[in-house]
């Protein structure tokens, strides 16, 4: 089975949530598909056994022994990404779109295409079982592409090992990368916060899930730090006929267990965090076996 914890916005506590549901378990597959800021591989310090490299595109580069800066190609570079400079043609690689169009009209062909590599994804053990993280490279684009590639390694360890759960770390927000951390998975839980902000994209979030027509359930963390926001986000989950499986109340111990680079399950097992978690944990899986029968 895979659980895919999302959050329509950053901040909302999605990452110690995920790592709280991934000790509770002792065989778990751990995915972090939050590729443009994973931080579980530093909670958890796995032991890598592989690294890969993702080619997220291609750029463009100039071969100044060959460029006689005659300027072509900056007049034809619909990104302004070509500027020339003490006499010299340079590409900024942060505004180049990869279109490839100032190497073909070069007339001394001194524009080498090259591929984007600096990014990776990494497989290895954590002391619950098998982890797989993506990490992309500042600048380099294919997130989404990441997203799956993490999944499909994820899937493929899972039915190698015989390990039956797979805990997935989803991005914030909407975007493309949430779509491919959510697509195929068999539940999602969205966690959200009690403010506007949080209210907004959990509709914007559920919209999305209910759309997928994925099992979709709701924790509210922090949910005293504002009763009234908390009791109308409840509301809205009814008549959306989406379960509240959780309600999490603001706890420094959270901050501790993460500055020790534990979950909370690790660092304080007896705390009523923990146990609320537990209990979280406890209806998720109960209620995906009920809806399976």
């Amino acid at each position: 089975m895979e659980i895919a914890i999302i959050s329509g916005k950053g901040g909302t506590g999605k990452s110690s949530i995920s790592a709280a549901f991934a000790t509770l378990q002792d065989e778990i597959v751990l995915a972090d598909c939050d590729v443009d800021a994973a931080n579980l591989y530093l909670l958890f310090n796995p032991v890598c056994d592989k690294e890969y490299t993702f080619v997220s595109g291609q750029k463009a580069k100039i071969n100044q022994e060959k460029c006689n800066s005659c300027g072509v190609c900056i007049d034809y570079c619909r990104f302004d990404a070509i500027l020339k400079k003490d006499h010299k043609v340079n590409i900024l690689e942060t505004l180049c779109d990869g279109c490839l169009l100032c190497s073909r009209i070069c007339p001394r062909k001194a524009i080498d295409i090259v591929n984007e590599d600096k990014s990776r994804m990494y497989t290895g053990y954590f002391k619950n079982g098998r982890m797989v993280y993506g990490r992309l490279a500042s600048g380099e684009e294919n997130s989404g592409r990441l997203v799956n590639l993490v999944r499909e390694k994820a899937k493929q360890i899972a039915k190698e090992a015989g390990i039956n759960n797979i805990i997935i770390d989803g991005p914030p927000g909407i975007g493309c990368p949430v779509i491919s951390t959510i697509t195929g998975v068999d539940t999602v839980v969205v966690v959200t916060e009690p403010t506007l902000s949080g209210l907004h994209d959990l509709k914007r979030t559920l919209e999305i899930t209910i759309g997928f027509k994925i099992r979709t359930f709701v924790i509210i963390n922090k949910f005293d730090m504002n009763t009234d926001m908390t009791s109308g986000i409840e509301a809205f989950c009814n008549q959306s006929g989406i379960k509240v499986i959780g309600k999490l109340q603001f706890d420094p111990l959270i901050v501790e267990a993460m500055v020790n680079c534990q979950s909370i399950i690790d660092y304080a097992p007896d705390s009523d965090i923990s146990k609320r978690i537990r209990n979280s944990y406890s209806k998720l899986l109960q209620f995906n076996l009920i809806d399976k029968i």
